[in-house]
């Protein structure tokens, strides 16, 4: 994990407000990493923040998450492209990719991505030592599991 990192944006729609807030609080913090979001995010804190600066943004938007974008992230982990995620979940409102949902938090514990999924863990975050050096993550070793006979 180099020091510029490659951040995964996501929210849910009770969530985004919250996360749009979060990011602004944040922005000198994040403004020289790579953001990655999915669709509907990505265009509400690209919105947000060309209002409150004219630095460039590196911002890349997938699909909104219901029409792919969680799986879009989810490969882009697996591919070892995002170092970190912050996903503003709603623990309180059903989601119908909710399946999709689980999956990528799946991938991110099978991938050890640091994920944070509320405003106090992300703070932690971007506050740790790691979030502005470079980071080599231990990753599981899942060789058995794949060269395992069936």
């Amino acid at each position: 994990m180099n020091t510029i990192k490659r951040i995964a944006l996501v929210a849910h729609d009770n969530r985004k407000e919250d996360l749009k807030a979060w990011v602004e609080y944040n922005w000198s913090k994040l403004h020289h990493h790579e953001l990655v979001c999915t669709g509907t995010t990505g265009k509400m804190i690209e919105e947000a923040l060309t209002k409150k600066t004219t630095m460039p943004l590196s911002i890349t938007k997938l699909k909104s998450g219901p029409l792919g974008g969680d799986q879009q992230l989810g490969a882009m982990i697996a591919e070892g492209k995002i170092d970190i995620m912050i996903f503003f979940w709603d623990p309180m409102q059903p989601q119908a990719h909710d399946v999709d949902v689980k999956a990528l938090l799946r991938i991110t514990v099978l991938y050890n991505v640091p994920t944070a999924c509320n405003r106090s863990s992300a703070d932690f975050m971007v506050d740790s030592v790691h979030f502005q050096q470079d980071y080599t993550p231990i990753l599981k070793d899942y060789s058995a599991y794949i060269n395992r006979t069936l």
